[in-house]
């Protein structure tokens, strides 16, 4: 898998975590299927926002990419809220097909972040998808 990031604003901290981390801790937790009406995100501007990439063709044609290339059968990452921690390309994926539902693992707690208030292209990461 892929270095990838899950960071999110937890009042005046930006709060980061390692999705290889926590793909590792939901092991063993229960999988169960939710309503893909229950996911906020879906609605909500999420990998285009005032502080990334701009939402250009070619960006969007990478989501797009990554999208379709998903794979269903793995289980998306809640934190103890009901918000993505890991999983959004595999929800529009679910989303695109006529799924209603998406596996699931919800932390019931936790967990904390590797790092707090880090530029997160200070992280080590692999070399972006690009088209």
């Amino acid at each position: 898998m892929r270095q990838q990031y899950h960071s999110r604003m937890v009042g005046d901290d930006c709060h980061i975590w390692d999705v290889n981390k926590l793909v590792e801790i939901a092991k063993g937790l229960p999988v169960k299927d939710v309503p893909l009406s229950e996911i906020k995100e879906l609605n909500e501007v999420y990998w285009h926002d005032e502080s990334s990439a701009p939402a250009t063709a070619r960006n969007i044609a990478v989501h797009a990419m990554l999208i379709y290339q998903c794979d269903l059968n793995y289980p998306i990452l809640l934190d103890s809220q009901g918000r993505i921690m890991d999983g959004m390309h595999r929800c529009c994926r679910a989303l695109i097909d006529g799924h209603k539902t998406i596996k699931v693992v919800q932390f019931e707690n936790g967990p904390e972040p590797d790092f707090v208030n880090v530029d997160i292209a200070d992280l080590p990461h692999d070399d972006p998808v690009v088209l």
